[in-house]
C-alpha cells in the first residue's frame, strides 16, 4: 500500500487549504478512510474520516472547518480545509483503515511522507 499525500503549505490563518491523498491500494472503494495530524513531540491524531459509503466524522475542533471526501474513481481522499487556525499546524498523513460497529475508526499501519500545513497568524 502506497499513500501519496499533498496539497500543503503555508496560509496565514483564516484562508483554505485542499489536501489530497492517492492510494494505491486494491479495491479503494471498499476500504474507510482517514486523515491524521501530527505535530512535534506528539502523537499522530485523527481529524477525520470517511466510510466506505460516504459517512464521515470529524474531530471536535475541526467541526464545521475542514470537509473529507473522497473519490473512488481516481482512487483518492480529499480534506478541505476553511478558516484555518494557527493550531491546525501540523503534518496530515492519510489512512486506510476499518469502522467498527460501534463507529471507531482503526487505520492500517500504512503510512505515506505526509504533507506539512503551516498557519501563520
Amino acid at each position: 500500500v502506497q499513500l501519496q499525500a499533498s496539497g500543503g503549505g503555508l496560509v496565514q490563518a483564516g484562508r483554505s487549504l485542499r489536501l489530497s491523498c492517492v492510494a494505491s491500494i486494491v479495491d479503494f472503494s471498499i476500504n474507510a478512510l482517514g486523515w491524521y495530524r501530527q505535530v512535534p513531540g506528539k502523537q499522530r491524531n485523527l481529524v477525520a474520516r470517511i466510510t466506505s459509503g460516504g459517512i464521515t466524522k470529524y474531530e471536535d475542533s475541526v467541526k464545521g472547518r475542514f470537509t473529507v471526501s473522497r473519490d473512488n474513481a481516481k482512487n483518492t481522499l480529499y480534506l478541505q480545509m476553511n478558516s484555518l487556525k494557527v493550531e491546525d499546524a501540523g503534518v496530515y498523513y492519510c489512512s486506510v483503515g476499518v469502522v467498527s460497529p460501534i463507529g471507531n475508526y482503526y487505520a492500517y499501519d500504512y503510512w505515506g511522507q505526509g504533507t506539512q500545513v503551516t498557519v501563520s497568524s
